[in-house]
């Protein structure tokens, strides 16, 4: 007898970004609808929560609606509902897990609470086959971490910036350097144009530590951009750019390929918005290459925040028979743990 499929209804509104997504058997997106606010939080250079809150309020309805009709299905063919639960922006979490409950509620599904770095990390099951144990970096614009995984939803976290997250970095050096909101891919872009480099500080830390820090590099760029300008000089932007992001890139690769090492993994995968960066990719996939581990990186659409990952989580979830009652609410600070039936 033929297995039938399982289809899972994800939605992803942790920040600003309104998606949903139907996910077919944890690996095989069926359809993926995002709904996009960069250019209306792009005059205030950053998102506003109060603003992210209310473009989520105008657009969940119809993002549901279109990812099930790109999908050709019915809510009665549905298995369950994942949607995020945190960590995020306490409003623009509430408007998806509200309307998770609604639609769940309304259509007799279940509901499944997805963390979102569980979502980000389970992107890569969309484009490749999870093996275990796996290292798992972590980089976006409000985390960097290592998680070391031995098996689905088992979760260990062994290293984490103490400040500044590197995406968090990336948006604050590009206003120094005048770059638009969001900052990343446009200091990426700087970063490949040929010649010279900046030479900023790299923060090891301790010898033995998998910990990151940004905070002290941000400072580094800030001070010598205002050097630059009381000497009245001109600022090279591709320059800076280059210097920032080699220093960036070198921290996480270290961190990332001597821990895949000390906790012999079979594979590395990257995940969060800063992992769509060329220069990450590359040197990664390079440095693994060498250690013979290895490495694998979503797509870049499936890098920053979409439904699609929260689909691939929640079918893992509902597989291992995670769900969630009706009193969930939005957790802005929730912590990553290990998956509990």
């Amino acid at each position: 007898m033929k297995k039938q499929p399982i289809y899972i209804l994800g939605i992803e509104t942790s920040c600003d970004e309104t998606a949903a997504a139907v996910i077919k058997d944890g690996t095989e997106i069926v359809s993926n609808v995002v709904a996009s606010q960069i250019e209306n939080q792009r005059r205030f250079g950053g998102v506003v929560p109060e603003v992210a809150s209310r473009l989520h309020v105008e657009q969940i309805t119809l993002v549901i609606e279109e990812a099930l009709q790109q999908a050709n299905l019915q809510p009665s063919d549905l298995h369950a509902v994942a949607v995020t639960e945190g960590p995020g922006l306490v409003g623009a979490l509430l408007i998806g897990i509200n309307a998770a409950k609604a639609f769940a509620w309304a259509n007799g599904l279940p509901i499944i609470g997805v963390h979102h770095i569980a979502g980000h990390i389970y992107a890569n099951q969309l484009v490749t086959e999870m093996k275990f144990p796996l290292m798992a970096l972590i980089v976006s614009g409000g985390h960097t971490e290592l998680i070391y995984m031995e098996e689905h939803g088992k979760f260990e976290k062994i290293g984490e910036t103490r400040d500044d997250a590197a995406g968090e970095a990336y948006d604050k050096v590009a206003r120094v350097l005048s770059l638009p909101y969001p900052g990343g891919p446009h200091i990426d872009r700087l970063a490949q144009i040929e010649g010279e480099a900046v030479d900023f500080p790299r923060a090891w830390l301790e010898k033995e530590s998998y910990d990151f820090s940004f905070s002290g590099l941000k400072s580094a760029v800030i001070n010598y951009s205002h050097n630059v300008k009381q000497r009245g000089e001109q600022l090279n932007p591709e320059a800076v750019a280059r210097g920032f992001q080699q220093s960036v890139v070198d921290v996480l690769t270290e961190r990332t390929v001597r821990a895949a090492k000390e906790y012999d993994v079979k594979q590395v995968i990257a995940a969060g918005g800063v992992s769509a960066n060329q220069g990450l990719r590359h040197a990664l996939q390079k440095e693994l290459a060498a250690a013979n581990i290895e490495f694998s990186v979503p797509p870049i659409q499936y890098c920053t925040d979409n439904a699609a990952m929260i689909g691939a989580a929640g079918y893992e979830m509902y597989r291992k028979g995670c769900r969630s009652d009706w009193t969930m609410n939005g957790e802005p600070g929730k912590a990553l743990t290990s998956w509990n039936n």
